[in-house]
């Protein structure tokens, strides 16, 4: 389902009919996998793939180039609940989005989950099935529950030969 969709040149949408945008901005030449979700005011850069059974959020940004896994689960809400404290149903207007920042030609692996509110620095590497709790530098590899550095950070030679890192 495409609603209100910006889409720039070039984006390939695998299969329209198991794809659900509405509302968000779509960069040229990224690909956008089966079974995802882009909530409005989202943004994805140009270049990006992102991968089946993701979920992208409102207030999600990603930037130019970046690789998201499949099943990557963001979130935007510090303290979600189902009801008000007079027990309605929330809406939209009960709660503040919380934005998050995914870097130039960073990548996030299979199955990891993004908390609100973080940044996810340029080149920065997240391994499959990490919960991000804390922001990511720029370069850095993380991952675990909760996601933790791994390894020193990539140097700058090494993210250019990866293509992570602005020439």
């Amino acid at each position: 389902m495409l609603k209100q969709v910006s889409l720039g040149e070039g984006v390939v949408i695998h299969q329209l009919d198991l794809v659900n945008l509405y509302g968000c901005s779509i960069g040229a030449g990224s690909r956008i996998g089966a079974f995802v979700e882009i909530q409005k005011n989202a943004t994805i850069g140009q270049n990006c793939k992102i991968s089946s059974h993701s979920f992208i959020c409102e207030g999600v940004t990603i930037e130019d180039g970046v690789f998201i896994g499949h099943g990557v689960m963001f979130t935007n809400d510090l303290y979600p609940r189902a009801t008000t404290a007079n027990g309605d149903v929330q809406g939209s207007e009960d709660w503040t989005v919380v934005p998050t920042i995914v870097r130039r030609n960073a990548s996030i692996g299979s199955n990891a989950t993004i908390l609100p509110g973080l940044t996810i620095g340029e080149g920065a590497l997240v391994g499959a099935g990490a919960v991000v709790t804390r922001d990511v530098p720029a370069g850095a590899v993380v991952a675990g529950v909760p996601a933790r550095p791994i390894a020193k950070p990539m140097r700058d030679e090494q993210n250019k030969q990866h293509g992570r890192l602005q020439q």
